[in-house]
């Protein structure tokens, strides 16, 4: 789970249930949900979409939804001065909220932005408490979730504590190669502790080694936010 909270009139539509059978089948692959569960979901979610480059949380805010995404990537950040530091990047399929903020309700330090347009399911703090209280097995639900993104962040936890760039960069692609191509290399760099430059470096050092062929860098993906 990552972070989570603004919203805006024109980016809502509550209007129609929206289609969260990628929610109910993400979840239930943690735990079988039950039907009351599933129509819970159905009742109180709802369809929301930010642009690139919209923050869906700042930090100092207080977390008010939890989200799960359809389609889109985002990203957390934080700023130290003028410094943009990515802490976590995460796509489709994926829970993101403001932990600390959805458990003590506590200003969240972190924001959130979508880099790429983005199509989200909406639940609201109030219906995502109760949820809990309804259905006291969807706790088993929620611990093995979190359990997934204690994993997540113990693995980056490792890979910004590595000291060589090189190894940096290949641990990110083995966890997180369906990112590699599609994400600005810019925020790869600030997520793994590196300049842009480095990176760029191992990129091409490790795209000569596995192709043979000088002159052929790792495909990049121009014009889309990482």
């Amino acid at each position: 789970m990552r972070g989570a909270g603004l919203h805006r009139k024109n980016q809502l539509n509550k209007n129609s249930p929206p289609d969260i059978s990628s929610v109910i089948t993400t979840l239930d692959y943690f735990y079988p949900l039950s039907e009351g569960i599933k129509d819970y979901l159905k009742k109180h979610s709802y369809a929301c979409s930010f642009r690139k480059g919209k923050l869906l949380l700042k930090a100092g805010e207080i977390c008010e939804h939890i989200y799960f995404i359809k389609k889109g990537a985002v990203r957390g950040f934080i700023k130290e001065g003028k410094k943009d530091i990515t802490t976590w990047i995460t796509a489709e399929n994926e829970v993101v909220s403001s932990i600390s903020a959805l458990d003590v309700r506590e200003p969240a330090f972190e924001n959130m932005q979508a880099i790429e347009n983005c199509e989200l399911i909406a639940l609201t703090y109030t219906d995502f408490q109760n949820l809990y209280i309804k259905f006291p097995e969807f706790n088993i639900v929620a611990r093995k979730v979190l359990q997934k993104y204690y994993q997540d962040a113990e693995g980056r936890a490792f890979i910004v504590r590595l000291s060589n760039a090189e190894n940096k960069y290949q641990l990110f692609i083995s966890r997180y190669g369906h990112l590699a191509n599609r994400i600005p290399l810019k925020y790869i760099a600030s997520f793994l502790g590196i300049t842009l430059e480095t990176l760029s470096r191992v990129r091409k050092k490790l795209s000569l080694k596995s192709n043979g062929t000088p002159g052929i860098p790792i495909p990049i993906v121009r014009g889309r936010n990482l």
